[in-house]
């Protein structure tokens, strides 16, 4: 059936009997595209009726949908005239995981960190009223964006000015028994009644009566509160009507007609509303439905089974960091670790498996995991943060005001730094440098491989002032690595190749791309050095002072080259008197797209053939 649907519009055509066989359809298609190209599956098994009742409800794209997060819009790619592209999911050139402006008029807003959509879609309907327009405004956010503080920040704001906004609280925690499912239905049915709002509409005119009417209402007004905590889950929709929301539900996620129904009437709120969902992650792929997390965001896997295809032939530094962390905890009790809602996917499974309680998760509330660890760190403990490099931009401020000032001994560990694959834009690690570089008081690690990350861990107990170690996914052990080496050997950058016309300074991940770059300009006549630079701040002085200064440097990082490691130290290089680098090499003054990553350091000009051709261009330069 979906070659049939082109657009949104195609949907309402279908009958009841043929939307649920559309939904079965669009989970097969979603299994087979996911198990092939990896992505987010159980997110996007759980959402597809939901997805579907949107789509028939409200008339996309003159209404506006925005997701929270965006890795959930995978249903609606589907049924926005993107199904003959769909197997190019998260393939370079292909379709984003996300939502993107660029790909489709149905994407309205960009989405690839959680707790943004309620502030977006409030923006869209500020932006509606000012220009007199009349068409709805959709939030749809999952209950975990909800552990973000910025999802309270817009319902405040959201619910003070009265504007016409519909949030839809997509609650994937709790499972759908038929008598529950039955008792919500009953009294959603209720709530979204005509005679329902009738009546509560004379029930607030009760207040007014002189005398008793205040008591009758706050009787009346009380029992209805009374029964609606008794039927509805022990859930407190009081919260949201306090905040000036009319809330609806909570109704059943995979139920068509009724949330096509309570969609409808929501659609005649003259302010915000909010319609609480109850769905399944996973729903209808046993796999992802017992264990959700693992299919949350996944790399290929046998459909039959669900297990991997792939076994990575290389450690996760993920779990290299938590094994040592753990191993570390064992001996020093100050130590804690903090995740904002990765435990799975920063490698702290492990780490808690090891060590139970140690671990705080604090759901996605970056901010406040960063501020609560200079807390803990003020108190004698010593935590660390682990945390993607994409989402640690949420912790700027914290990190600087909270932690830095205050010189406290707190550990950033920034996974997935540089560039992210195929998750694209949105989820590169390319800005931490900036962020971290020009912070008084801040160790700045980049280790080359996971034994590095080993040692730089433990190095970091014998410190008492903030450190950060930014590191790739995975890597293998460099050729170079000596079991023997001291564990702050890291400290001094090391000369790993000898070579007399150009010295290629290598930033943790580079290391492999600068020894093959090195070996292409030695087969062209061209000797050239590569340095494995770990430590960024304090930069290494003794090597800067002692270097032969007649010999081009030039810098190779996984990181944006405005605020980089090599911007930083041809300053300063100037400052103090050394000869600074000839050439930077980062990722160019873009945004990258998603796709395998070693195409993406092609496009970045960062693959050892460019490097090469760059140096090249640089000596004949300065030749001529």
């Amino acid at each position: 059936m979906l070659e049939n649907i082109k657009s949104p519009a195609d949907l309402s055509r279908l009958n009841t009997k043929e939307i649920n066989a559309l939904a079965e359809e669009i989970r097969s298609v979603l299994i087979r595209t996911v198990s092939a190209n990896g992505g987010h599956l159980a997110s996007n098994l759980g959402v597809v009726e939901l997805t579907l009742a949107l789509h028939r409800a409200f008339h996309m794209p003159d209404d506006r949908i925005v997701f929270d997060v965006g890795h959930q819009s995978y249903v609606h790619k589907l049924v926005t005239g993107r199904y003959e592209r769909f197997n190019s999911l998260r393939e370079y050139g292909g379709l984003s995981g996300f939502p993107r402006r660029d790909e489709s008029v149905y994407d309205c807003f960009e989405t690839g960190h959680a707790s943004t959509s309620i502030s977006a879609a409030l923006g869209l309907a500020r932006a509606r009223d000012a220009l007199g327009q009349n068409h709805h405004v959709i939030a749809l956010v999952g209950d975990g964006a909800m552990t973000g503080g910025m999802c309270y920040e817009a319902l405040n704001d959201a619910g003070h000015s009265h504007t016409r906004l519909i949030v839809i609280l997509n609650d994937n925690e709790m499972s759908i028994a038929p008598n529950v499912g039955a008792l919500s239905s009953y009294l959603t049915n209720l709530r979204i009644s005509a005679g329902w709002q009738s009546a509560k509409r004379k029930v607030r005119r009760l207040s007014g009566v002189p005398v008793i009417g205040k008591r009758i209402y706050h009787i009346i007004h009380g029992l209805k509160k009374l029964i609606k905590s008794a039927l509805v889950h022990g859930n407190n929709p009081g919260f949201f009507e306090a905040l000036g929301f009319q809330y609806f539900g909570p109704i059943n996620g995979h139920d068509i007609p009724m949330m096509e129904q309570t969609f409808e009437k929501a659609k005649e709120c003259a302010g915000p509303c909010v319609i609480h969902v109850l769905t399944k992650k996973g729903y209808g792929y046993e796999q992802a439905e017992e264990r959700p997390e693992a299919f949350h965001g996944t790399p290929p896997f046998y459909i039959e089974t669900g297990n991997r295809i792939q076994t990575p032939d290389c450690p996760s530094a993920g779990h290299v960091m938590a094994d040592t962390l753990a191993e570390l905890a064992g001996q020093d009790q100050r130590i804690i670790a903090i995740t904002a809602a990765m435990k799975l996917g920063t490698g702290l499974d492990h780490f808690e498996e090891k060590c139970p309680g140690k671990l705080i998760d604090v759901g996605i509330a970056e901010e406040h995991a960063v501020t609560m660890a200079a807390g803990l760190a003020a108190g004698g403990m010593r935590p660390y943060v682990a945390v993607y490099s994409t989402f640690f931009q949420r912790c700027y401020d914290q990190m600087i005001h909270d932690v830095a000032m205050q010189d406290l001994p707190v550990v950033f560990l920034l996974d997935r730094a540089g560039i992210g694959g195929e998750d694209g834009k949105t989820h590169h690690g390319l800005f931490d440098l900036a962020e971290l570089l020009p912070v008084p008081n801040m160790t700045v690690l980049a280790p080359g491989d996971p034994q590095e990350l080993r040692e730089m861990i433990r190095w970091t107990l014998t410190q008492d002032h903030p450190c950060a170690i930014r590191y790739a996914k995975s890597g293998k052990v460099s050729a170079d690595y000596h079991p023997g080496r001291q564990p702050a050997e890291f400290l001094r950058w090391k000369q790993i190749k000898n070579g007399n016309d150009i010295i290629l300074l290598a930033v943790g991940s580079m290391i492999k791309n600068a020894l093959e770059a090195s070996a292409i300009l030695n087969s062209k006549d061209i000797s050239a050095a590569v340095i494995r630079a770990s430590v960024l701040k304090p930069a290494d002085h003794s090597y800067l002072a002692e270097r032969n200064q007649n010999i081009p440097l030039v810098t190779l990082e996984e990181h944006m080259e405005t605020g980089g490691f090599g911007e930083y130290l041809t300053g300063l290089c100037r400052e103090n008197g050394y000869a600074g680098p000839a050439l930077c090499l980062g990722v160019p003054d873009q945004y990258l797209q998603h796709g395998n990553h070693e195409r993406l350091m092609k496009d970045a000009g960062l693959n050892p053939e460019h490097i090469a051709e760059r140096v090249l261009r640089l000596i004949r330069g300065n030749k001529d």
